[in-house]
């Protein structure tokens, strides 16, 4: 689900308040009161050596251009 949110998104990145808002706004589960997925996102993304950790500022000037 977390690569499903980064393919959508159109430069192929995201941070992760944008992985979370794909997952609140694609899967009724995501909607409800327990918050805990949010710690499985996390710890999915530290593990998994496919996902790459970028600095702030790198992203934001991708989304500028």
């Amino acid at each position: 689900m977390i690569a499903m949110a980064i393919r959508a998104s159109p430069n192929k990145r995201c941070t992760l308040s944008e992985i979370y808002q794909y997952l609140h706004s694609k899967y009724p589960f995501f909607r409800g009161s327990y918050t805990g997925w949010k710690n499985s996102v996390r710890h999915n993304l530290s593990l998994n050596e496919v996902f790459i950790k970028l600095p702030k500022d790198m992203l934001d000037k991708q989304k500028t251009n």
